[in-house]
């Protein structure tokens, strides 16, 4: 702390510095102890006028600050507790900083402690190690060095024990320095110090008795029947010390039971632990003390396995009972609680059977040796009842007995059993028969073999420690003092019910805009919920994220609107109300084109095309037929020359026409679309007089009747030659022409005849003639008349 007239003196000599009318603040970077007073001044020759001060940015009281002339300002700062703050002076006027330190605090070690120990828990005489440990707090960055000092009423003087960079320091082989004995008080302090401040603990008095620790007492322990003996002795037997005994079961996770006991001057420790079950493990502990001195360490753990007490056998007897077969035979399982394996001997398990008939006549009693916990045995449909005995070394152990009852034997049984399950725990309860039962005998299972049981003397009890989503048979029978009623199976239960099954086999059926989703469940289990809906999401990777939800007793969904030629995920989520599961992801991609539309189009329009290729030009030409005048098949019609002007007027014979059937497709030639050119290489001329030819002897005989000709029919007829006649130059016409040759050809074909008048021209120059429909049908009228 610096004082008013000491802060006058350092002022006094700083004159030199107010001639260069600087400002500043000092002291600088101060070091003190947590809780101490300080002064520190402002020189502000530098400005006129007042000034105040900040701590860490936070302006400080005014009654804080006193003025010390017109150029120095000091500020006191009291029980100052910050482990560091930066100290600034400011301009009233102008605000701004004239100068400013930094303060750090330091602390003295504290809780400094001291004992006399042994070297590896050894026995007697004096101690040799000293070693003492303290607590400081430090928030500085340097290394601290500590040193313990001691003093005693022989030595006044202070003198180092150890040092140590830690927080706490062992002094070695002590009693043969002869600086610490067992008499006497010593005086302890410790010392922290650095390159900017040190600092000395409060200091530690203490007598060596006080802080004497004897080492580990040694333990013997005994197992009896129903208890363990522990037995321990001290290196302090000469003094007064207190004792703590621990033990608890091995994988016990619970706190272990501790009990003390205070001995006097050279007695030994003995104690009985008492409430130990049989055969099992145990782990046992001990130390102890002297009168107002630090405990010993704990003995090291040993371990013991407890004897079997009679007391502890408890068998718990009862029985699974089948319907009868058609002999009226029943099988009956016994059950009861084995002895642990843990306990040492042999144990010999017999069920005795006593069959009592209806008219009360007992029956000789049977033994059935068994194995540890269970045994199958067959009764007829009497009552029975069953006794199980234990013997360890020929020495009966215990024994128990259960009631068998009779086949339609009346007797009570409970009603309304009610079940459910919370948290993976089974509660039962149920509706009390008429007659005032003892107790409940509950027996549950979940495959039919393994059976557990327990007794209960009220109408409700809960199942603890149960398999994980497995369903359980449950039965309550009442209890009767040594008989029992009838047993009453509740409705089968699940200890926990797990989510819906997984959904597997998603199959995607996708078009253009759409996707039809299916999937299927997996087998579920008995304890498997069951899906109240299914959620199926989809989209693609830069879109949104898009559900649909569908019923629980669906598995298909058609996905609509979706973009064509395009990538999708999906995925299937089955709710149920005690969980939900999720399908893998799967990916599919929308077509470009839909088939399922084109295809019947494609079909459609062959249809039409071929229905136009087939029946288009038929009905084209049949329109024609109608809408256009008739003119003969230019393939299927002649054409003759008139006979030069020295004939007169004969008669032409011409064959008929013949006309084709009525078809729709009658073949049509054009002139345009002639597919020859030249009358040798495009056109046979027999081929053409073989269908039409003129006789040559009707050209020359002008004068007969038609009727007078008939028999030139079966005369050879002249050869015909066939040209195609042009007239001015025109294209080729595609009439045949008939001119008279030498050799004409039979016709195979029957031919009709016609007489035709033919006047002579007076010119010989052949005209070209062309039969029309209508030509031949005036020429038919004219034979008619």
């Amino acid at each position: 702390m610096f004082c008013l007239p000491l802060l006058l003196i350092v002022i006094s000599s700083t004159s030199e510095v107010q001639s260069k009318n600087t400002c500043d603040v000092i002291p600088k970077d101060l070091y003190i102890q947590v809780g101490s007073n300080i002064d520190i001044w402002c020189d502000s020759l530098c400005v006129h006028g007042k000034v105040f001060w900040t701590l860490d940015n936070k302006v400080l009281p005014q009654s804080w600050s006193t003025p010390i002339n017109s150029s120095h300002t000091a500020v006191s700062l009291r029980n100052f507790m910050r482990h560091k703050a930066a100290l600034q002076c400011h301009s009233a006027d102008t605000k701004e900083p004239l100068g400013g330190t930094t303060i750090k605090t330091y602390a003295k070690p504290t809780n400094v402690g001291c004992i006399l120990h042994y070297k590896n828990d050894s026995w007697g005489g004096v101690p040799q190690l000293f070693t003492c440990s303290w607590k400081h707090q430090s928030h500085v960055s340097e290394q601290i060095n500590y040193t313990v000092l001691v003093s005693s009423q022989l030595h006044r003087s202070q003198f180092e024990i150890c040092s140590s960079q830690e927080k706490e320091c062992t002094t070695k082989d002590v009693h043969l320095s002869g600086n610490i004995t067992l008499v006497g008080n010593y005086t302890v302090t410790v010392r922290a110090k650095t390159n900017h401040w040190e600092v000395y603990s409060h200091p530690y008095e203490f007598q060596p008795y006080r802080i004497l620790q004897i080492s580990p007492p040694k333990l013997n322990l005994t197992a009896l029947s129903g208890h363990i003996l522990a037995e321990w002795t001290t290196s302090a037997t000469s003094k007064k010390h207190h004792c703590q005994i621990k033990y608890n079961k091995v994988g016990d996770k619970e706190a272990s039971e501790v009990l003390n006991k205070t001995l006097a001057a050279r007695a030994k420790g003995r104690i009985s632990f008492d409430k130990v079950e049989s055969c099992t493990h145990y782990k046992v502990s001990v130390r102890c003390a002297l009168d107002k001195a630090p405990w010993s360490e704990w003995r090291r753990e040993e371990t013991l396995l407890t004897q079997l007490h009679r007391s502890d056998v408890k068998l718990h007897l009862w029985r699974k009972v089948t319907e009868p077969d058609q002999s009226g035979a029943r099988k009956v399982y016994a059950m009861w609680t084995e002895i642990p394996s843990t306990c040492q001997g042999t144990f010999i398990y017999s069920l005795n059977l006593t069959s009592t008939k209806h008219h009360g006549n007992a029956t000789r009693p049977g033994r059935t040796l068994c194995g540890n916990s269970t045994c199958k045995i067959e009764v007829n449909e009497d009552a029975h009842r069953l006794k199980l005995k234990v013997h360890h070394n020929e020495t009966l152990l215990a024994e128990d007995s259960v009631y068998v009852p009779a086949v339609g034997e009346s007797l009570p049984e409970v009603a309304n059993v009610q079940t459910w399950s919370l948290g993976g725990v089974i509660h039962i309860s149920w509706d009390a028969p008429a007659q005032p039962a003892s107790g409940y005998m509950i027996d549950w299972t979940h495959d039919g073999h393994q059976y557990y049981w327990k007794e209960s003397s009220s109408t409700n009890t809960s199942l603890f420690g149960l398999l994980n989503k497995e369903p359980y048979n449950i039965t309550v029978t009442p209890l009767f003092g040594d008989k029992t009623g009838l047993s009453t199976q509740a409705l089968q239960i699940c200890s926990t019910v797990a989510g819906p099954g997984n959904v597997s086999n998603i199959n995607v059926e996708a078009s253009q805009k759409s996707a039809l989703v299916s999937w299927t469940m997996k087998p579920q289990e008995v304890c498997s919920g069951v899906a109240i809906h299914y959620v199926v999401f989809y989209g693609t990777e830069q879109g949104p994220q898009l559900n649909v939800t569908v019923d629980g007793t669906k598995q298909s969904i058609h996905l609509k609107e979706l973009t064509p030629d395009t990538q999708y995920s999906t995925y299937v989520r089955a709710v149920a109300l005690t969980g939900s599961s999720q399908s893998n992801v799967r990916h599919f991609n929308t077509k470009k084109f839909d088939l399922m539309i084109a295809i019947p189009l494609m079909v459609s329009a062959g249809v039409i095309i071929v229905i136009l290729l087939f029946v288009g030009p038929c009905a084209a030409l049949r329109c024609k037929k109608i809408l256009k005048k008739q003119v003969p098949n230019p393939g299927l019609s002649s054409v003759a020359l008139w006979p030069s002007a020295s004939h007169q007027k004969g008669m032409l014979l011409f064959r008929p026409f013949s006309y084709p059937s009525e078809s729709l497709c009658e073949p049509v030639y054009m002139e345009e679309s002639q597919p020859f050119t030249t009358l040798d290489t495009q056109l046979d001329p027999t081929a053409v007089l073989k269908e039409h030819y003129i006789d040559p002897a009707v050209i020359t005989q002008s004068n007969k009747r038609p009727h007078d000709l008939e028999d030139t029919s079966n005369q050879s007829p002249s050869t015909e030659s066939a040209v195609l006649l042009s007239e001015g130059g025109s294209p080729l016409s595609p009439y045949r022409s008939q001119s008279s040759v030498e050799s004409p050809s039979q016709s195979d074909d029957k031919e009709c005849k016609c007489l035709l008048p033919i006047s002579h021209q007076e010119s010989s120059t052949p005209l070209s003639v062309y039969v029309t429909v209508e030509l031949f049908e005036q020429y038919q009228s004219m034979l008619e008349k």
